[in-house]
């Protein structure tokens, strides 16, 4: 903390209000936070700065959304979450700060196009759908048909994808916000689900990532020091927030997830 200077505190700062929005409003917004910190500090040095902010930030959403989870999601989510935590602890154990930010990025960018290319799917296939007859594919649509069961399938191996890729990025650069975000947008969640969903999640998966950054060396004393100035800061960013969200309607809000994704995966990849 004592290297830093004014203006690197004055710019982690607002980063930090960013935190506070993201977690009560656009959670991919996110991004564009852990792009600042690990502009202003080294890469991996900036993850164990930013996880007690995150915290803070999640504390503060769970108790505004803490109705709206959907908790099945969650509980699909968490087996391919444990996986990429461990894959994640392994590759920042060995990898620099160039792998760190270069890799991350690139994989915001692939979800975008992913998730861009399932909604176009999704919106041929209700096309389709509509100028079909009403008794067409009934059979199909019933849960025990077969188009119920690829649907399960479908579910499950998308749930296992989003988790392990959730998990991974969110131990080697707390970039799990946008990932999460894309698959709680393709599971069709709606504003407030979403939220709530996601500030369980986060919680819950961000306290357990403590002893392994602990371990990492990347959560110290100087670390905890400069978190204790720079949460003073995530309080007002989570009020925004939470006086915005009903401001914004589902469309836009998709929209600004999206974009803030693009924009956070080209930060990292670009930096």
């Amino acid at each position: 903390m004592d290297t830093l200077t004014l203006a690197q505190l004055a710019v982690l700062a607002a980063a930090s209000v960013l935190v506070g929005f993201s977690k009560t409003s656009i959670n991919g917004a996110n991004t564009i936070s852990l792009a600042i910190f690990a502009a202003v500090l080294p890469a991996r040095a900036s993850t164990g700065v930013l996880l007690p902010l995150l915290i803070a930030g999640d504390v503060l959403a769970v108790y505004v959304y803490r109705r709206h989870a959907h908790w099945p999601t969650l509980l699909r989510l968490f087996p391919a979450v444990a996986v990429g935590l461990v894959a994640g602890t392994l590759f920042l154990k060995y990898a620099g700060d160039g792998a760190v930010r270069a890799s991350i990025g690139a994989i915001l960018l692939v979800m975008v196009g992913v998730t861009l290319w399932q909604r176009q799917r999704q919106r041929q296939r209700a096309g389709a759908g509509a100028g079909a007859s009403g008794d067409h594919g009934a059979g199909e649509a019933e849960e025990g048909g077969p188009g119920g069961r690829r649907a399960r399938k479908t579910a499950r191996a998308q749930a296992g994808a989003y988790g392990v890729l959730g998990g991974f990025t969110t131990m080697v650069a707390n970039a799990a916000g946008p990932v999460m975000s894309l698959y709680l947008l393709s599971s069709g969640m709606r504003k407030l689900g979403f939220l709530g969903t996601s500030a369980w999640f986060f919680l819950i998966v961000n306290v357990t990532k403590v002893p392994f950054s602990v371990g990492l060396g990347l959560i110290d004393g100087p670390s905890l020091l400069l978190d204790a100035v720079l949460v003073l800061f995530v309080l007002p960013g989570a009020w925004l927030g939470r006086r915005c969200v009903d401001r914004i309607d589902q469309r836009l809000f998709e929209r600004i997830v999206l974009a803030a994704t693009v924009l956070g995966g080209l930060q990292l990849l670009l930096l």
